[in-house]
């Protein structure tokens, strides 16, 4: 019998055993405390995102990178192992008891390993339980056309996202289809046909993706995040024969969203990309979530509705326009991001300084205090 190598088996045992007791401990924190997000690094003690804000969590001591190396192998498949020490990089969804889910992405950071990990909210909540306008529900009603949301990471599209998609689920028998990187709110059909699919997982990337849906007979397809020309061409195209499609861009408001679109595309097809976006573009949601006077988070959001106006300016190429119409069309249901800060100001909701951070132009902003 050897028993050095029984000795080595048990260490790592304990070890990982040791590792798994401790994410558990840091993940139900997450939960208790009201979270959204976790940082674990070699280094120093885990960080706790809450309202916002980070928080170093010093009752725990520094992890090593050894222990960063166990914790993320506890959380990736082994079969994806591989890919991440190659890559460098990994995005999961990971199921934490019966009702709570993390996105997680494990990267590299100084030759040592570190997590970040999002606290996916297992109930979807409405509109206006996550204050947004009820004009969004509009969007949710169309039989074909291409809504996105946008803005920084971490403001919340995803969340505005499953609302949009739920509520189809609510009222609609419809054939809809995610495309996650990872996938993260799990939905329930009710009245539609809701099948999620995750990139890696489930499909190597999202161009393919939304290729087969074409032969899936799908309704409404919902696309994570729009990363490339290929995703962004079969996203137009879907919404241009007869799809509704939503998805997602890291971009400041509505102009920049389209003139980013159009970017993407070789100079000798974007006169044809602007035909066709201006013909399919449903609307854009721009969001911002901004410390509340009273606690917590509250969102500031621009909302563009393609009218005839707007549709006119993407043809000819003058999107830098198109915050000018926004601040006339109130009438018609779109939202000026700078008005509605001001508004939330008036109304004590946020500081001064919190909104001049987000404002889009801080000139008009003042003119509107």
């Amino acid at each position: 019998m050897n028993l050095g190598h029984l000795q080595t088996e048990n260490l790592v045992t304990t070890s990982n055993m040791a590792t798994e007791i401790r994410l558990a401990e840091l993940l139900d924190l997450v939960v208790t405390e009201g979270g959204s997000d976790l940082h674990v690094f070699a280094g120093g003690p885990p960080m706790l995102r809450v309202s916002g804000a980070l928080f170093p969590l010093s009752k725990y001591p520094a992890f090593t990178a050894g222990d960063t190396e166990l914790m993320l192998k506890s959380i990736v498949p082994p079969d994806r192992w591989d890919s991440f020490r190659r890559d460098q990089n990994i995005d999961l969804s990971y199921a934490y008891q019966t009702n709570v889910r993390f996105r997680v992405n494990g990267y590299i950071a100084q030759g040592g390993i570190a997590i970040a990990l999002r606290l996916v909210p297992h109930t979807i909540r409405t509109f206006a339980e996550l204050n947004l306008p009820s004009i969004l529900e509009v969007f949710t009603q169309r039989e074909q056309g291409f809504f996105l949301v946008v803005g920084p990471i971490g403001h919340g599209k995803s969340t505005t996202l499953a609302t949009m998609i739920d509520r189809i689920n609510d009222s609609r028998a419809e054939h809809i289809l995610t495309i996650e990187d990872p996938v993260e709110y799990l939905f329930t059909p009710k009245k539609s046909l809701i099948h999620q699919r995750e990139i890696h997982i489930d499909t190597p990337d999202f161009h393919a993706a939304l290729q087969s849906a074409f032969r899936e007979d799908v309704d409404v397809v919902m696309v994570g995040e729009m990363r490339d020309y290929e995703t962004i061409s079969s996203a137009v195209t879907a919404a241009e024969t007869g799809h509704l499609v939503f998805s997602t861009l890291h971009t400041n408001n509505a102009a920049q969203t389209i003139d980013r679109i159009i970017d993407m595309f070789p100079a000798e097809q974007q006169d044809q990309v602007r035909v066709q976006l201006s013909g399919s573009l449903a609307g854009i949601f721009s969001q911002r979530l901004i410390p509340r006077v009273s606690g917590g988070l509250i969102p500031a959001y621009e909302l563009l509705i393609n009218n005839n106006a707007v549709a006119n300016l993407i043809r000819e190429a003058q999107t830098h326009e198109i915050n000018a119409v926004i601040q006339t069309s109130s009438q018609e249901g779109m939202i000026d991001m700078d008005r509605m800060l001001a508004g939330l100001v008036h109304k004590g909701e946020v500081t001064v300084e919190h909104a001049y951070e987000h404002a889009m132009d801080p000139k008009t902003f003042e003119r509107y205090l």
